[in-house]
C-alpha cells in the first residue's frame, strides 16, 4: 500500500449544468445566420486571452488546425516538413495533405519529445516548417527548437493536442511556436466532442489560416470568422480570394468548448492529480520508469506514461497481469509513423516538385523511438471520481510488486 493526499474534490463532472445550459442558448437560437457565430467568436477571445494570445481561430478538430497552419506558413509541394515519430500519425498526415515531405527525426529515450540534435541533423535546404508535439502533456525543448527554427528561417507549428496550461521554462504551452493547434476531442484536456483550435501573435499567418479555415472567403480575417449578410446581397461581391476548405468549427461544439474553457482549472488539475498519484504507486521501482518531466518543466498529463524495463517480463504480461487484478485497459504508444503500412512502399505522397532525397522509411530510421515506443504503457488519467483514481493505481502498485 501507498498514500497519496486526496485531493479536496473527489468527485468532478466531465460534463456540468455549465455546458448544458450553453448548448440550449445555442439550440434556443436556432443557429440564425443573423446572430453569426456567437460561441465559436466568444470561444476564440477567450482562449486568446487564456493564453495570452493576440489571434486563436477555432476549427473542426485538431488535424484540420495543422493543415490550416501549414498552408497559412506557404508549405506546399517540394518542401520537407520535420515530425517527430512517436505520436498519433495525424502530425503526419497534414504534411502529406499539404503535398510536402515529412521528415523524421527521433527523439529523446527518457521524456519521449523529439530531440532537437536529431532536428538539426535533419534540416536542408528543402525544410519549411518543424511540428513539435507535446506528447502526454509535457512540453519539448522549446528554447532548442525554437533557435533551429530561426537559423533556418523555418516556421514552428506546435502541435499540442495533449497539452495545455503546463509550463516550459514558465512560459505556456502553445506560446512559443509560431503557430500552436489544440484538440478537443473527447480524448482531451477539454473536450466539446471535436473540435480544435489555432493560435498565433501574427496576424498576416492568421488571415491565412482563416481563410484557409472558411473556403477563402474574401470578408473573414483573424478576428472574423464570417461573411456578413451585407457582403453577400450584393450580386457584384467576390467571395473567395483563395483555395479554402470547410473546416469550420460548429457551434455546437464551441458551445461546449467554452464551457470546458471557463472550467479548465479543474478540469487539468484533476489530470495532473491522478498523474501525481500514478508517480506516488511506480515510485522505488527501477523497471517501470515514468516518463521524465524536467525540473524547468510542468507536466499536465494527458495520460500518465511509463516504459517497462524488466528484462523478464513482457508488454503483454504486464498488460495481462494489471487486467487480472482489475486494472481498466491500458494504452500501447502509437506504432512509429514510419512503420505503418502506409509507408511500406515509400511516401505516399510524391510530387515533380520535390527533389530531395526521401528518408529510408523503414527500422533504423530513428532508434531512439524504436527503442522506447515498444516499452511504453499509457494509463488513464480522466478519472473524475478519485475513488476510481485510488483504485487503480493500487492496482499498478500491487501489479509492479507481483514481478519485483
Amino acid at each position: 500500500m501507498f498514500s497519496y493526499p486526496a485531493p479536496e474534490k473527489r468527485v468532478i463532472e466531465r460534463v456540468s449544468a455549465l455546458e448544458h445550459r450553453y448548448v440550449t442558448q445555442c439550440l434556443d437560437y436556432g443557429f440564425e445566420t443573423s446572430k453569426g457565430s456567437e460561441f465559436c467568436t466568444r470561444l476564440e477571445k477567450s482562449f486568446a486571452e487564456r493564453l495570452g494570445m493576440e489571434f486563436a481561430i477555432s476549427f473542426m478538430n485538431g488535424t484540420a488546425t495543422m493543415h490550416a497552419a501549414l498552408e497559412a506558413a506557404g508549405v506546399g509541394p517540394g518542401d520537407e516538413v520535420i515530425v517527430p515519430p512517436l505520436t498519433m500519425s495525424s502530425t503526419t498526415f497534414v504534411v502529406l495533405q499539404a503535398h510536402a515531405v515529412p521528415v523524421f527525426a527521433d527523439v529523446d529515450p527518457d521524456t519521449f519529445q523529439i530531440d532537437p540534435a536529431s532536428i538539426r541533423e535533419r534540416v536542408t535546404e528543402r525544410t519549411k516548417a518543424i511540428i513539435p508535439v507535446a506528447l502526454y502533456g509535457l512540453s519539448p525543448d522549446m528554447d532548442a527548437i525554437m533557435q533551429i527554427a530561426k537559423e533556418h528561417n523555418l516556421v514552428v507549428i506546435e502541435d499540442d493536442a495533449e497539452a495545455i496550461t503546463n509550463t516550459y521554462k514558465g512560459r505556456q504551452i502553445g506560446t512559443m511556436g509560431h503557430m500552436s493547434s489544440f484538440s478537443f476531442q473527447s480524448s482531451k484536456h477539454l473536450t466539446a466532442g471535436e473540435g480544435g483550435m489555432i493560435v498565433t501573435n501574427d496576424e498576416t499567418l492568421a488571415n491565412n489560416v482563416r481563410r484557409f479555415n472558411s473556403l477563402g472567403y474574401a470578408g473573414v480575417g483573424s478576428r472574423k470568422g464570417k461573411i456578413t449578410k451585407n457582403d453577400i446581397q450584393d450580386p457584384n461581391y467576390s467571395r473567395h480570394v483563395s483555395v479554402g476548405f470547410n473546416y469550420r468549427m460548429a457551434e455546437l461544439c464551441a458551445a461546449v468548448a467554452l464551457a470546458q474553457l471557463e472550467r479548465i482549472d479543474e478540469l487539468v488539475q484533476r489530470r495532473i492529480d491522478v498523474g501525481h498519484l500514478f508517480l506516488e504507486a511506480v515510485k522505488g521501482c527501477d523497471w517501470f520508469v515514468p516518463q521524465k518531466t524536467p525540473a524547468d518543466c510542468t507536466n499536465s498529463y494527458w495520460t500518465f506514461v511509463a516504459k517497462l524495463e524488466h528484462t523478464g517480463v513482457s508488454w503483454h504480461q504486464f498488460r495481462d497481469a494489471f487486467l487480472a487484478n482489475g486494472g481498466d485497459g491500458v494504452y500501447a504508444a502509437w506504432k512509429l509513423s514510419y512503420l505503418e503500412p502506409m509507408f511500406a512502399n515509400g511516401c505516399p505522397v510524391t510530387h515533380p516538385a520535390y527533389t530531395g532525397t526521401y528518408q529510408n522509411f523503414a527500422p533504423g530510421l530513428c532508434p531512439n523511438a524504436e527503442l522506447v515506443q515498444p516499452k511504453i504503457f499509457q494509463f488513464k488519467t480522466n478519472y473524475w471520481n478519485w475513488d476510481d483514481a485510488e483504485k487503480q493505481a493500487e492496482i499498478l502498485y500491487k501489479t509492479i510488486r507481483q514481478f519485483s
